[in-house]
Formats: structure tokens, sequence, C-alpha cells
């Protein structure tokens, strides 16, 4: 059987199904995961791990044999995988899968964060509203301008649901998307200073780290609102809690942080900020079909040599 290392758990279905038919050994049930690479890496042929989990590139030191490596999720920012490539291991994520459910998730999070849904919520929960007159108003999303940050798989789907909301679109890239009829924008300030909402869509990574700085948020202005189901990396979080809290920046939908789980006070406590933990893709549906075609790529590598999915 092949020697699989899985770096860290999965949902129990898949933890049985992957142990069923490959010889599996869990690193974070080691008492000391890097003791034990350091004596045992040599005897495994694939990595299994997700996007939470990655792969570094002190890991990779300690895996000479190493074949492969399959992960969950479609984020690869913590695999390190200029080492893997500069050692002909070929990478896979599970794209595709799941872009409806993410990008789903980005138009609530745009809904939310414009009529107020999860802050009214809070105030009739807390049992106000029978004292307390509503008297807030929110904004209209239906026509409104949205800016994507990222015009891959998910930034197009995100860009097919706004048509509904018959809502105009433009897009940055480092170049611009060949056939797509969308409006293209090189200059990112100059998308945030058009849109209404911004949605970051793109890989996280060190090139795009705090892509989205000060000067970007207070280009979007007042009156605007960041949505991030990108990496939390792509934020400078410091610079977006201080625009937030200043009122130079309208308000924000996140689903990813800098420091998941941690998520400051600063931002827990604003009500213009609309905060889930990390669930674009949480779906029943779309983890089955993550977790399948994870496995088939591990199937695929171990009987012809070759990743269904590679990067």
């Amino acid at each position: 059987m092949t020697s699989v290392l899985q770096i860290g758990p999965l949902t129990e279905r898949f933890n049985t199904a992957l142990a069923a038919d490959y010889a599996v050994t869990c690193l974070w049930q080691q008492a000391d995961p890097e003791a034990f690479l350091r004596e045992q890496g040599g005897a495994f042929e694939v990595v299994v791990t997700s996007a939470r989990f990655g792969c570094s590139a002190e890991q990779l030191v300690l895996l000479p044999n190493l074949q492969a490596i399959c992960s969950f999720g479609v984020g690869y920012d913590a695999i390190a995988v200029e080492a893997a490539r500069a050692r002909g291991i070929p990478v896979s994520t599970t794209p595709d899968v799941l872009n409806d459910c993410v990008a789903d998730l980005a138009m609530g999070l745009i809904i939310d964060c414009a009529r107020r849904i999860s802050e009214t919520e809070r105030f009739v929960r807390a049992g106000r509203w029978s004292d307390t007159p509503w008297t807030g108003l929110g904004r209209k999303v239906s026509g409104k301008r949205l800016g994507i940050v990222g015009l891959g798989r998910i930034g197009e789907a995100v860009a097919q649901r706004a048509a509904g909301f018959a809502m105009p679109v433009r897009y940055h890239n480092r170049r611009p998307v060949a056939g797509s009829p969308l409006g293209y924008e090189a200059n990112l300030l100059d998308l945030a200073r058009w849109a209404d909402f911004l949605v970051l869509t793109c890989p996280g990574g060190a090139s795009t780290h705090h892509l989205i700085n000060q000067g970007v948020l207070e280009a979007l202005g007042p009156s605007g609102c960041l949505i991030n189901v990108a990496r939390g990396s792509v934020v400078d979080q410091d610079a977006l809690i201080t625009a937030l809290t200043e009122g130079r920046l309208g308000g924000a939908g996140l689903d990813v942080f800098a420091a998941e789980p941690d998520v400051p006070g600063a931002l827990r406590g604003l009500d213009s900020v609309v905060l889930v933990p990390h669930i674009g893709s949480a779906t029943e549906e779309t983890r089955l079909d993550m977790e399948q075609l994870l496995l088939a790529n591990l199937q695929a590598f171990v009987e012809q040599g070759a990743l269904l999915t590679p990067l």
C-alpha cells in the first residue's frame, strides 16, 4: 500500500475512506511531529493535507522520498509550492467544485452588509425592538457597482450572480482575462474608487500580501464595502480596522482573517462588519465533492502517476 502522511484531520468520513485504501500515518497524532519526521519521514510517498494545514518547506526537507502532495481546498499559500516544484513534486488542490458556494457566500455578505441583516438580527434577538423602534437605513444592492479583485473561477461566479442584481461589474487582475466581457481596471485604486462593493477572490501568498492597503480602503471610501472571501493575508487588517473605526470605510463582510481563528476585538465590536468563520465552502454538498476530488487525485497519482487537478 502507498505510504501516506496526513498532515491534519479532515472529516471522519474522509479519514475513514483514506485509511481504507492507503497506509496512513496521522502527523497530528504524533507526540513530537518534527522528531517523528526526522526519524520516519523517508517512509512517505504522498502527503495529504489541506489549505489550512499546508506543508512547509521545513517539512519537505524531512520527506526525502515524497512524490506528490494532495490538498483539500483551493488555497495553497500554506504549501511550500516552489520548494516542491524544485524537487519535481506535483501539488494538487480541489478547484471548481467550491466555486458556487464561495460565490454564494460573497453575495450573501454583500446583501448582509448593505441591508444590515446581522446588525438588525442582533437588535431583535436582544429584545430591543419592543422598546425602541428600528430607525436605521440600509443601502440598496440592485444596480450598485461591483469591483472584483481576482477574476478567476470564483470571481467569474460572483460576476454571474451580480448580473441577477443588475450590478455593473469591473475587475482587476495582473492582466485582462481573454474573452471576458467585463470591464478591466489595470489600476486597483481606480477600481476601488469606482466600486460600491469590492469583492476579493484572488489567491493568497506573497504576491497578494496586503494588496488591500490603506490607499485602497480610502479609495473605496465611507460609502464603500469590502468583501473578503479570499485570504486574510490579502488585506492589511490593521489598516482595515482603522478605516472602519474612523468612518473612512463604510463596512466589510469578512470570511477570512489575518490570524485565524483569532479575530481582533476591534472588528468584533463594529456593527458595520459582518464576521463569519471561514465558511466559504462549508456546505454538505461542496465539502463532499472536495473530499472526493482529493481522493480521486490521490488514486490517479498512485495508479497513473499523474494528478487530475495539479497547480
